[in-house]
């Protein structure tokens, strides 16, 4: 794939295959981001681990200390005193077998998080062939099947963001804005990667991050040292 002139300027800044320190990387990432957008800081983790067995299974969810910098659209599948507590804390959707319709018939995804009630679930369960591969089915380990709505709603909106396994045994996720600056980025990405480590499944054997590299929307990947996160 053909990059462009910034992108061949960034690669050029600092050296791809050298294993940075947190400051050195979070720095060389920032510099890179010279789009005229403020570009989302990702994160991508390499696990030692395989996804297609229960028992190495890696998800879970965190409110990040800056937040993401995004801002979220929040639908809430709930009835009866719920409706009104999830519309009190902010949810920007509530209800049910009319939203489940309206995703149904209508292929309607203006919403970036899912949460609904335990006794909703039968209702979403219809979803699942179309939440699934979008990564937007309600569950209990990622804190989006609750009755405690309210609280969900207020965490997503503050900047939690969801950890998961792909196929490839990786985890992608957004750590931030540039415009963050790099103590801002530093923090989100010591938690998240300190969340990721506590998560380790006992199943799990040899070496566990297998590889750490942040990177903006528009520029290279800069790798991290994965030691630095165990010691």
């Amino acid at each position: 794939m053909k990059r462009g002139k910034k992108y061949q300027e960034a690669v050029k800044a600092f050296d791809k295959t050298e294993l940075y320190e947190i400051d050195d990387a979070v720095k060389n990432c920032l510099k890179s981001a010279t789009a005229k957008f403020d570009e989302t800081i990702e994160l991508h983790v390499r696990l030692g681990v395989d996804s297609r067995h229960a028992d190495q299974q890696v998800r879970g969810a965190i409110v990040l200390p800056h937040g993401t910098g995004k801002s979220v659209r929040v639908l809430v599948i709930a009835k009866g005193p719920k409706e009104q507590e999830a519309k009190d804390a902010g949810a920007d959707y509530v209800g049910a077998e009319d939203f489940v319709e309206k995703i149904q018939k209508e292929n309607w995804f203006e919403f970036d998080t899912l949460i609904a009630t335990p006794d909703m679930m039968g209702l979403v369960g219809r979803l699942g062939k179309v939440l699934g591969p979008k990564g937007l089915m309600p569950n209990p380990k990622s804190g989006t099947v609750t009755m405690d709505v309210a609280r969900a709603v207020e965490e997503v909106k503050a900047g939690k963001v969801e950890y998961r396994l792909d196929k490839a045994n990786i985890i992608h996720t957004a750590i931030g804005k540039a415009s963050f600056g790099e103590e801002k980025i530093k923090d989100n990405l010591k938690a998240i990667m300190e969340a990721i480590v506590k998560a380790k499944p006992a199943a799990a054997k040899g070496k566990y991050l297998r590889s750490v590299v942040i990177t903006p929307t528009m520029g290279p990947g800069v790798k991290l040292n994965p030691n630095k996160f165990t010691e």
